[in-house]
């Protein structure tokens, strides 16, 4: 993605299992590209010194790997049969806040909760509010924090009454995934925005039954050679414990209410998920070809003379690899003469912060993390594909480095409609003036801002198409950064002014 829309948060746990931590360092290591600022795990075990039941918890900031590194936290502190953990990136809450780092913990009058979120909560303000004037003090920026304190201040009796007491206050995009001493609990909200899946660990006839675990996607089940059930459905509350577990999976549930049905974010298929991933019940890989295939047949490749080189179609890595592939091989069938290549080249270990001093930091930026293959480009027709454009900065260095390489002609193809708004739902887009798509009053206007021969988007009904065609569910999608229709109700002031209170 040119100029990437920051990633969301990466949420996994798991139960009945006495490898808890360990699956959960693996599941979070295979969700990394959800969030790259900080990393937690908390694992439920019981302290026979102290006589009750504790949560110790391990997070700082960086990636998983460099979080996790000592081998002892394994065996001497992260303990226990059950274990949550969450990769960040902030969508809400300061980023510098190390108080902002997830798992949260609490102890309360019913013991211990533990709470990973991904999304954003749309009436944090208001909640906020009402936490003030009650003189609750906040130890956290983050709007998870409200959930907690929901379930803390909550009349019901039994720990995971008030817990669900909690949940049905709060409105937005979420996705959850909380522990307490007893069970472990998934959430998704009543659209559905953010996935969640439910996995299985082990043998269900073996003695206490399997492990269950839950995901943000399902190739972090693959990493723990766990096996994919379903995935939570929207305004699910899914109650795992250990009756549960021996029983085969018979979990209590419960239903959130929703005023607006179902909502799912078609943004996960266009470029935050894994293609390898399972997300609202497909493959992202399945869903990305046909992206591409709807692309070929609404703007193909453009043809050339035969004594001409064959024209060469490249991705830029890594998110737009597979809807390149279905592009190239739909103009193929279509009877076009055409080749995929990889003519860009990702280096994958260029620091978030990397500074160059005296040059141009954006176009550095670009020029560490891409490089052209300049033999295979030289006198060629190229046609260089992206998932999604943004402010379009990024695109613009690649087709002048393209140029310099000696691309005869560069087209550009976009496996996604423009950008025109903002997220309210969990993702961290630019300001709506910022965006690429409206700044110009044209697509024409755009061609050539960007310095390209040619220049086409997918359609908003080829994106649907696509995503329909792949994923035959009849569950509905959410597509406002493309359309600016907005399947709930938001208040732009309101979260302008939450988001600032926040940095």
């Amino acid at each position: 993605m040119s100029d990437a829309v920051q990633e969301e948060c990466g949420i996994f746990g798991i139960f009945n299992d006495p490898e808890a931590a360990r699956h959960t360092y693996y599941g979070l290591h295979a969700l990394q590209h959800r969030g790259q600022e900080s990393s937690g795990i908390v694992t439920s075990t019981y302290d026979e010194s102290m006589q009750q039941p504790v949560m110790p918890a391990h997070k700082d900031f960086g990636l998983v790997l460099d979080v996790f590194d000592d081998p002892s936290l394994f065996e001497t502190k992260l303990l226990g049969n059950a274990g949550i953990g969450h990769n960040r990136y902030s969508t809400s809450g300061a980023s510098s806040n190390r108080d902002n780092i997830q798992p949260f913990v609490v102890h309360h009058r019913n013991g211990n909760l533990a709470l990973t979120h991904n999304g954003n909560l749309s009436n944090a303000r208001e909640l906020r509010e009402s936490f003030r004037e009650r003189g609750t003090l906040f130890q956290t920026t983050s709007d998870s924090e409200l959930i907690l304190h929901l379930t803390a201040q909550s009349n019901r009796q039994r720990h995971i009454d008030q817990v669900i007491d909690a949940l049905m206050q709060v409105e937005g995009a979420y996705s959850l995934v909380m522990m307490t001493d007893d069970h472990l609990i998934a959430v998704r909200d009543p659209n559905g925005f953010r996935p969640l899946a439910l996995g299985r660990l082990g043998d269900p006839d073996q003695p206490g039954g399997a492990a269950y675990c839950v995901a943000s996607e399902t190739c972090a089940f693959d990493m723990i050679d766990a096996e994919y059930v379903r995935d939570i459905e929207p305004g699910e509350i899914l109650v795992i414990d250990r009756e549960g577990c021996a029983n085969g999976g018979d979990f209590d549930s419960y239903e959130i209410p929703t005023k607006y049905g179902v909502s799912q974010c078609v943004f996960e298929y266009v470029y935050f998920s894994r293609p390898d991933s399972k997300i609202f019940g497909e493959m992202v890989d399945k869903v990305r070809r046909r992206l591409g295939v709807e692309l070929a047949t609404e703007a193909p490749v453009p043809e050339v003379p035969e004594e001409e080189k064959t024209p060469i179609v490249i991705p830029v890595p890594d998110s737009a690899n597979t809807s390149t592939l279905g592009y190239a091989m739909q103009c193929q069938d279509m009877g076009l003469r055409c080749r995929f290549e990889l003519g860009l080249i990702r280096n994958h270990y260029v620091g978030r912060t990397f500074i160059a001093p005296g040059q141009d930091r954006r176009e550095m930026k670009v020029r560490c993390k891409f490089n052209t293959v300049e033999g295979l480009l030289r006198d060629r027709t190229v046609i260089v594909m992206d998932d999604s454009i943004v402010r379009g900065t990024t695109a613009r260095y690649l087709v002048s480095m393209l140029r310099e390489s000696g691309a005869k002609s560069v087209h550009f193809r976009v496996s996604a409609p423009p950008v025109v708004s903002p997220c309210f739902y969990g993702m961290d887009f630019p300001d709506e003036d910022e965006l690429l798509a409206n700044q110009f009053d044209s697509v024409d206007a755009i061609r050539d801002w960007l310095g390209v021969d040619s220049l086409a988007y997918l359609s908003v009904d080829g994106l649907m198409r696509a995503v329909h065609g792949a994923n035959k569910s009849d569950l509905g999608y959410c597509n406002a950064c493309f359309t600016n229709n907005y399947p709930v109700p938001v208040d732009k002031d309101a979260t302008k002014e939450e988001n600032e209170w926040q940095v």
